[in-house]
């Protein structure tokens, strides 16, 4: 692929998929011969500083290449960083230069910044480069080669960072997410005291309370504890550059908060301790099928936080996180709708009309609860993410941390252990008027 081409495809990606965040990162590249290799992408104010220093450089021509080794131009090869609102020009250039016919090196474009060539390097093979922002606006950090075949060999640390006035320390969150650690220190707060109120309604209603209510109190616990190692990680970021083991915690953290939050919806969505002690073997396999999936999940998120978009295999851990995504989101929607047909044909012979419309409706809000929920964090936040500016990145952080709320307040309130719960208990008197509506099957199709 043409590096022009390959340009466009990559910084495509790092706007709509999620990207390293902005703190100091080492990354050792292995005879790569790719035209283009991004390494950050960074919201910068006026004043702020993006360097890069390479060490151990070297190059070579494979076997069978059209390029020769005596032909090598380490002058074609080297660092850039280029303006988000100003890659549609680089675009152009290279349209223009394929409409004539001529070659495009995006190290020559007039757009860019360039950082240093490889030509520029030491005897030792060591080489650094530094440039000071002028202009607030989002940057990319990228190593361009300009020769086809050539594999490089590096190891690259890349440190970019905001100096809001002089004297003051370093910024090394970007403009966007500098907010995240109080947003996520704040929402920890929040969920240990919504894990409070659920233990005290669990101790008041110890009698009614089912093996369901504990699994929810642990996803409360977790979702937490996520929370508060998301603040400390990107606090310590912020003034370091570096996790300092936070990002480990956050990771351990969020696999348990995942697997939970996933397996609490299919519980919840069979039925399982409220409404029947067992569970069936299709909503055994549902869980078998969920558990394993969200262990890759997790394998790919973790990859994709830590390698960043130098890896070779960045794009494929996040097709991978994805697809193994969407198919969780689907999967947890068969058990709620089979609750929901069940429900269906047992109103026809139990006898209990009301109770079974109660619970055919609290099983269709719930099943359109968690499609809203899910369609909203994995599809709506990316498409808004994609078109917000980058001084407000924040922005789709709280938005999915209040959507998470709100689907958690609306799920453990339905489901709290509450003796006569409005939705589970029906008097006998309202059986009468239930059975008529229950007659009209088609209200409660999927």
């Amino acid at each position: 692929m043409a590096a022009p081409a390959f340009l466009a495809v990559a910084v495509a990606a790092l706007q709509l998929l999620h990207v390293a965040r902005g703190e100091i990162k080492e990354t050792p590249i292995v005879s790569d011969s790719r035209p283009v290799i991004l390494f950050e992408e960074f919201g910068f104010k006026p004043g702020g500083v993006a360097a890069v220093s390479v060490s151990g450089v070297s190059w070579s021509v494979p076997e069978g290449s059209d390029s020769l080794p005596q032909a090598v131009d380490p002058g074609l090869m080297g660092f850039i960083l280029i303006s988000n609102t100003l890659f549609y020009k680089i675009t152009n250039e290279s349209e223009y230069a394929e409409e004539t016919g001529s070659s495009f090196c995006p190290l020559t474009s007039e757009y860019v910044m360039p950082l240093f060539r490889l030509k520029d390097i030491g005897r030792d093979g060591a080489g650094k480069g530094n440039v000071t922002i002028a202009d607030d606006d989002q940057y990319t950090v990228l190593f361009s080669s300009c020769q086809d075949g050539v594999e490089v060999t590096m190891d690259v640390r890349t440190e970019m960072y905001n100096v809001p006035r002089p004297g003051a320390d370093r910024e090394y969150l970007p403009v966007g997410l500098l907010p995240l650690p109080g947003i996520f220190a704040a929402a920890s707060v929040v969920y240990f005291a919504f894990l409070a109120a659920w233990v005290f309604v669990c101790v008041k209603q110890r009698a009614t309370v089912e093996r369901i209510h504990a699994v929810m109190g642990a996803l409360l616990l977790f979702k937490a504890l996520k929370l508060a190692c998301a603040a400390e990680d990107a606090w310590y970021v912020g003034r370091t550059g570096t996790p300092h083991g936070w990002d480990v915690a956050f990771y351990v953290f969020g696999f348990f908060k995942g697997i939970l939050l996933f397996t609490v919806i299919v519980l919840i969505g069979t039925g399982w301790s409220f409404l029947k002690p067992y569970l069936q073997e299709r909503e055994k396999n549902v869980l078998m099928i969920i558990i394993p999936l969200q262990v890759i999940e997790n394998i790919a998120s973790a990859m994709i936080g830590e390698t960043g978009p130098a890896g070779r295999d960045w794009l494929a851990w996040n097709q991978i996180f994805l697809l193994v995504d969407v198919v969780c989101c689907c999967a947890v929607f068969f058990p709620i709708i089979w609750s929901i047909r069940n429900l269906r044909e047992a109103s026809k012979t139990d006898g209990k009309a009301a109770r079974n419309l109660k619970k055919l409706t609290l099983f269709k809000q719930f099943y359109l609860v968690v499609v809203g929920y899910l369609y909203f964090t994995r599809i709506a936040v990316s498409a808004f993410a994609a078109v917000l500016s980058y001084r407000y990145q924040w922005v789709v952080n709280v938005s999915v941390e209040l959507a998470s709320l709100a689907f958690y307040v609306f799920v453990f309130y339905n489901f709290q252990p509450v003796e006569k719960n409005p939705y589970l208990y029906v008097a006998d008197e309202e059986e009468e008027a239930a059975g008529g509506q229950l007659e009209l099957e088609g209200t409660f199709e999927i």
